[in-house]
């Protein structure tokens, strides 16, 4: 895991500044990198987790600049319950994803559901926020979760990826809200687009974005290559799927791993390649 400085404010283009917030883990890697887009006037993108020293750091880097949004890209705990403190200090409207809150049976316990999030706007695909200098198009990116949006600065041609593409890791796609069909979807609408560069969530900046992407699609039929293989030998538990699969992967990261898999099965369910539930599935005849 890269040190990186938690609380300052790093220009990272003309228009972009991002913030890391102090919740490094096996699941956000550095932490959750927050951005402030703009000059004269801003928007606050994945304001992050409710940790009184971010969002402490967050005003330092707004500056006393107004706050045209607080958008979120998607509502797991990581990314939005700081828009309800930055906006009792700002003022501003909380703009962005629908709010959801699911009982997920996943095990991360950094990515379960905000119930403090309230927007005042939900954006709907390709609806904008603008400010001095500054256009913001929301793309609706289902499949880590359902509510997820990627937010495109029409400007300079950067994309905030949110948890859709990170930087160091592949996305944790876990039912029942996670669909990995929805998310291949996703992925592929993004590789059709002309995007400059992505910043994530977490991890550093994509700079070759349509690539990738393409490498993520990439994997992803890899993994569903491996399950059929293993259905096809006789193995349907998925803690045995994914021993066989992620060899030397971090132990911690076992139950993100199988709900991955988990939502590969279902979508070869779905597409009659595969029979099952729970954890006994078979390859379809």
């Amino acid at each position: 895991m890269t040190a990186l400085p938690t609380g300052d404010s790093i220009t990272i283009e003309p228009l972009v500044a991002r913030v890391l917030a102090p919740n490094p883990s096996p699941y956000t890697y550095t932490g959750t990198q927050t951005y402030v887009v703009g000059t004269t006037d801003v928007a606050v993108i994945d304001p992050g987790p409710d940790d009184a020293h971010h969002i402490e750091a967050l005003l330092r880097a707004i500056d006393g600049r107004p706050v045209r949004a607080i958008t979120c890209t998607h509502t797991h705990r990581d990314h939005s319950p700081a828009a309800a403190a930055l906006k009792a200090a700002t003022g501003a409207p909380i703009i962005g994803c629908a709010p959801l809150v699911l009982d997920d049976a996943g095990p991360r316990a950094d990515a379960s559901f905000d119930r403090t999030y309230a927007p005042d706007m939900v954006l709907a695909d390709g609806e904008q926020v603008r400010g001095e200098g500054w256009t913001i198009t929301a793309i609706a990116t289902p499949g880590h979760t359902s509510n997820h949006l990627c937010y495109a600065l029409e400007e300079s041609g950067a994309l905030f990826t949110g948890d859709h593409v990170m930087g160091w890791s592949t996305s944790v796609v876990s039912p029942p809200d996670g669909d990995m069909r929805a998310y291949m979807e996703s992925l592929a609408r993004l590789h059709d687009r002309d995007d400059r560069v992505y910043y994530p969530a977490h991890g550093e900046p994509v700079e070759k974005p349509r690539q990738f992407v393409r490498g993520l699609i990439g994997h992803r039929r890899q993994r569903e290559n491996q399950i059929l293989k293993l259905l096809g030998e006789g193995v349907g538990h998925i803690p045995d799927m994914v021993a066989r699969m992620y060899v030397g992967l971090d132990p911690r990261l076992n139950g993100a791993a199988g709900r991955s898999v988990l939502a590969h099965l279902i979508d070869l369910r779905d597409r009659g390649l595969a029979t099952g539930d729970r954890d006994d599935w078979r390859k379809a005849a």
